[in-house]
């Protein structure tokens, strides 16, 4: 028998999980647990690299039908959808919609914008789940779910691999469950039978950042409704950043549309460094090796004034490349991405397939 239509009457029918870093296996044991009549429609998105075999893995561990999500697909209940490489997972009006928005927190997929879509179209019947991962994508989707009037669900961190993503969910949103991941399937099955509380008119912002991610608004028109000028540029496109005060949480925002919690721009910054500090370590090594090759030709044609002068030059390049290749290692640049393990492109799947 075919799985139903979403359900006419108000339950908490729409299941969002999103994760990174660690994620796959807490996904992997959450799915484990759901049951095969569970009467919502779950979606998932890992940030994972451009090869994607989620949707086989993760049908290993459930016996939902587990498919690849398509863009236009009717959401049904009792189906597992798995984002997909490359494409943010959103949405609207009771479908599905695969988009090459501007990426989140360094990712596409990204697991706010299917939180934030999720919770603009359904409202309070959106349960919206935080698993492991690093730095804080998912947090301002969950508050925009919780703003909506659906549930917020994390991981417990201590039960998390990687506890940074749960860890901020908390610190940020007021959360309604924490949970082993082991012990979650249990809990969604139960809250998705539960009657959803009451439609909630959808705040401009959160309708506004929807827009952004499904592409449909042509450029950011509306970033003095979202927040304000600051004196940062995007660790994208290197364009003027629009500061967002989420409630205690800060995030950012370009013209372009691609965004960022404070602590993802932070840790863009530190690679940023770590790529000049080693393109400045390798042109003082080439600088060195140059001026040594000069000296010794000046020195073949006895001119050793001048082959004295060059390897001088030399050795003071090779100091210089000493320098900063001691500054690399010292982890000048890593400190600032603070809980760095997981830059956005890696964890969940990614972390076997790059």
């Amino acid at each position: 028998m075919a799985p139903a239509s979403l359900h006419p009457a108000r339950t908490h029918d729409i299941i969002v999980i999103g994760g990174s870093g660690g994620g796959l296996e807490a996904v992997r044991a959450v799915l484990a647990n759901l049951p095969a009549d569970l009467p919502a429609a779950v979606f998932v998105v890992l940030h994972i690299g451009p090869v994607s075999y989620l949707p086989q893995i993760l049908a290993q561990a459930t016996a939902l039908p587990v498919v690849r999500a398509e863009s236009g697909a009717a959401i049904e209940r009792g189906k597992v959808y798995v984002g997909v490489a490359g494409l943010h997972l959103l949405l609207h009006d009771n479908h599905l919609l695969l988009r090459r928005g501007p990426r989140e927190n360094l990712s596409r997929p990204a697991i706010d914008p299917l939180f934030r879509t999720a919770a603009a179209t359904f409202g309070s019947r959106v349960i919206g789940v935080v698993l492991s991962g690093a730095l804080s994508d998912g947090t301002a989707g969950l508050r925009a779910i919780k703003r909506c009037g659906g549930i917020s669900v994390v991981q417990q961190p201590q039960d998390a691999m990687v506890p940074a993503m749960p860890l901020s969910a908390q610190r940020y949103v007021d959360v309604d469950y924490v949970s082993k991941a082991t012990e979650m399937g249990e809990l969604l099955a139960r809250l998705a039978r539960e009657p959803a509380g009451t439609v909630s008119p959808v705040p401009m912002d959160i309708r506004f950042e929807a827009a952004i991610a499904a592409q449909e608004l042509a450029d950011m028109k509306v970033d003095d409704v979202l927040g304000k000028p600051s004196r940062f540029t995007c660790p994208e496109c290197h364009g003027a950043l629009w500061e967002i005060e989420d409630g205690t949480m800060l995030r950012y925002r370009c013209h372009v549309g691609h965004a960022f919690a404070a602590d993802a721009v932070l840790s863009a910054q530190a690679d940023e460094i770590d790529k000049l500090l080693g393109t400045l370590q390798r042109s003082h090594q080439e600088h060195a090796a140059l001026a040594r090759r000069l000296a010794k030709r000046e020195r073949e044609q006895k001119r050793d004034n001048l082959a004295d002068h060059l390897e001088r030059r030399a050795r003071e390049y090779e100091e210089d490349a000493l320098l900063v290749r001691e500054l690399i290692g010292s982890g000048f640049a890593g400190t600032a991405g603070g809980p760095g393990e997981d830059q956005g492109g890696g964890g969940g799947e990614g972390e076997g397939e790059g």
